[in-house]
């Protein structure tokens, strides 16, 4: 076994889902640019776009499952604030998009990945600086229209499962501010659904073939460790400066890709 691969590779999920979990975003906004730039960087590693993408959706996958179920452990009642109708109609569209987006990354160059994941950073930093304000009822009986739902979840899975994400960072301003969904049903809500969207992600890799195993192994490890203990940090601090710092560095990553691109 490789030490220094083993060790980047924990680290980088460790890094990844611990800013995730502390700043309340998708990781795989995060862990792509870590897991594309700074193996490579150091020598240790050196991943294809496609290869990052895989490694990033299985990331995804089992960081979502934690928070469901540490969603579940630490708020039973939770529970009662998803919106089963929200997440039928946008957990079938997102898995069918993700598992489309999955399998058509096999055929796409490091290039166009790269591309697709740089309009996702530009989207990514306009939504972190826009202030969402859901209003705060609980009522998981909220009224929607299924077809913006069904749309908007179909188009976030296929970019989602392109580049390796879930799509939190663009689901949640959609049910906040286009769909009009309570914020504690969005929260809730948004959890099952990214999960549903991590499900087709994983199946739609899982045909391309560029999965490094070791990699893949390493980071999910470290993602598991890092994400519980970002959530109990953000809940004991003030993390808008943190905030701010990620903005520059998703800008900073967005800067280099549109440059190799141009």
């Amino acid at each position: 076994m490789d030490f220094a691969l083993f060790f980047m590779m924990i680290s980088l999920g460790f890094i990844g889902s611990f800013f995730s979990g502390l700043l309340g975003i998708g990781g795989a906004i995060i862990n792509y640019p870590l897991l594309l730039f700074i193996p490579a960087l150091l020598g240790v590693a050196h991943f294809s776009a496609q290869e990052v993408s895989s490694i990033s959706m299985f990331q995804v996958f089992f960081a979502s499952l934690s928070g469901v179920l540490a969603f579940r452990k630490r708020n039973g009642k939770g529970s009662a604030l998803i919106h089963k109708g929200l997440v039928k109609d946008m957990g079938a569209s997102i898995l069918i998009g993700s598992l489309l987006g999955g399998f058509i990354s096999k055929f796409l160059s490091s290039e166009s990945i790269n591309l697709v994941y740089g309009i996702l950073a530009i989207i990514a930093v306009v939504l972190m600086l826009i202030k969402n304000k859901g209003n705060e009822e609980t009522s998981s009986d909220a009224v929607y229209s299924r077809l913006i739902a069904i749309a908007s979840a179909f188009s976030v899975g296929i970019v989602s499962g392109i580049v390796g994400a879930g799509g939190a960072f663009i689901l949640i301003p959609i049910m906040l501010t286009v769909l009009k969904i309570p914020t504690r049903v969005t929260i809730a809500s948004s959890l099952a659904i990214v999960f549903i969207s991590a499900i087709g992600g994983v199946l739609g890799k899982l045909t391309t073939g560029h999965i490094p195993l070791l990699p893949v192994l390493f980071t999910v490890i470290g993602s598991v460790l890092g994400a519980p203990l970002g959530s109990r940090v953000s809940a004991k601090m003030d993390v808008k400066y943190l905030r701010y710092g990620l903005i520059v560095l998703i800008c900073a990553t967005a800067i280099k890709i549109w440059s190799d691109i141009l």
